[in-house]
């Protein structure tokens, strides 16, 4: 059961999202209802292998470009933005 107490609170694309520890950076992008990135035909794709094999999760994190954030843990105060 999600302990109140314990959750981390991160930024997805401007949106305060609340999520429990061991939470990946893709679930909160999700949560948020954000995507990872766009089909070349412009349709929003999410994170497909969830094991960073398929680079589909990319996004910026804390400012560095493309990171997998499948493979990433949310931490407070986190600043995610994807396109």
């Amino acid at each position: 059961m999600p302990d109140p107490a314990r959750s981390i609170t991160l930024t997805v694309n401007g949106t305060m999202v609340r999520v429990q520890p061991g939470t990946t950076v893709a679930a909160a992008i999700l949560i948020a209802g954000g995507y990872t990135r766009t089909s070349v035909s412009g349709e929003p794709r999410a994170p497909l292998c969830g094991m960073g094999i398929c680079f589909e999760c990319r996004a910026s994190i804390g400012g560095k470009l493309h990171q997998r954030s499948c493979q990433i843990l949310c931490t407070q105060g986190m600043d995610v933005r994807t396109p």
